[in-house]
């Protein structure tokens, strides 16, 4: 499929303008140019990676566009997910795209699939792309493209971000490795931390979205040398580059069919896990803490676990910060006994699951609490909504 019929492929007059910086390019030139026409490239996600890959692979002149994503674009999005603007919040991420990549380029074709990718429809919706670009963020739908294009026989261009880092590499691609021979085995569920948790720095995504959309054009042209077999590792707070070598394993088990990566991921386990926790753990609502505060009631105190920096952002009235971090290193747990001296106990961080690990440990130290459902999240929604989301 990389090695179309050139013959077949027209440019039109408009098209010799719009790609000149292409076309006086000895390593593109016409044939080139020909070939990112008669392409087809399916990025999977139309986040922070997606959006800059999106972009550029329009602008360049890729011929068939796919787009998988069933998302919706969210304020907290257009930080760095450039693709999208403000007045497309709250409506759909693919649409959004689309009408970006035809503003840019209206001889992309596009094609939309609204839909979570699955074992059941991965194989179907990737069988017709010559290149693949993974822009997800979650363990589960990494390993499902990986095992896909694998079986497809497909490129795989892969890239990750978190906070002030990105990587980005080729996989399975001229005999290289693949995501298993980099990760065999997925993390615990929860021990890396999502975007929403962690942060990420908002150009971050637009670097390794641009080193995925120059990997994926080069698949295409033939030319120099791409990243299969090397993960390149970025650090924007010290501007470096590093290169790891990567080679297959031989040792890894052969891949055969899709599996359930949920469960392969244990995140069914974890959720049986968190609701057993948190079931454990007794609740109140942000309206019964209202209630609480407005009683003017002083046998209780109120601790938020969140980091300093998030407290800076937002605080309920009358809460002491006692990071996580602090509680789970043990200084904390100390530093809560003492502010109960006799009350009892609540405990918030942003969105519930923070405090409800909090809870969790100091239950262990001997100490009962009660969890406050959705955090400070609910209660700038249900409540206060002077008090800001982030």
């Amino acid at each position: 499929m990389l090695n179309p019929n050139l013959e077949q492929v027209q440019l039109n007059t408009e098209e010799y303008q719009r790609y000149s910086r292409h076309l006086i390019l000895p390593e593109v030139g016409l044939d080139g140019q020909k070939r990112l026409k008669a392409a087809s490239v399916l990025c999977i996600g139309t986040g922070g990676l997606g959006s800059p890959l999106l972009l550029y692979l329009a602008a360049a002149g890729i011929g068939n566009i796919g787009i998988v994503d069933f998302d919706i674009v969210d304020h907290s999005n257009l930080q760095r997910q450039v693709i999208h603007g403000t007045s497309w919040v709250g409506k759909p991420k693919i649409e959004s795209a689309k009408n970006r990549i035809h503003e840019i380029n209206p001889h992309c074709q596009v094609d939309l699939y609204e839909t979570r990718l699955s074992s059941e429809n991965a194989l179907d919706i990737l069988k017709s792309y010559d290149v693949v670009v993974d822009g997800t963020d979650n363990f589960p739908t990494r390993y499902l493209v990986n095992d896909a294009c694998v079986l497809l026989n497909k490129p795989n261009v892969y890239g990750s971000i978190f906070r002030f880092e990105g990587q980005a590499t080729v996989f399975n691609y001229e005999g290289g490795p693949n995501y298993r021979d980099l990760y065999s085995e997925p993390p615990p569920p929860g021990m890396v931390p999502s975007c929403a948790e962690g942060g990420v720095l908002g150009i971050l995504p637009g670097m390794i979205g641009v080193i995925q959309a120059t990997e994926t054009i080069k698949i295409i042209l033939g030319q120099g040398r791409t990243l299969s077999g090397r993960l390149l590792v970025y650090n924007s707070l010290d501007m470096t580059f590093r290169e790891l070598k990567l080679c297959p394993d031989p040792e890894r088990p052969p891949i055969e069919k899709l599996i359930d990566y949920e469960q392969f991921c244990g995140i069914p386990q974890a959720k049986a896990q968190e609701t057993e926790s948190k079931m454990a753990i007794p609740e109140m609502t942000v309206q019964d803490l209202k209630q609480l505060l407005d009683s003017g009631a002083d046998d209780f105190v109120l601790v938020d676990v969140r980091n300093p920096h998030e407290y800076e952002i937002a605080q309920i009235p009358g809460s002491v910060l006692v990071p996580l971090p602090d509680i789970e290193q043990g200084d904390g747990v100390t530093k809560v006994k003492e502010l109960m001296n006799g009350h009892r106990l609540i405990a918030h961080c942003k969105m519930g699951g923070r405090s409800a690990k909090a809870l969790g440990i100091l239950k262990e130290a001997g100490i009962e609490g009660t969890n406050l459902k959705g955090g400070i999240t609910a209660w700038s929604q249900e409540i206060d909504s002077s008090v800001p989301q982030y």
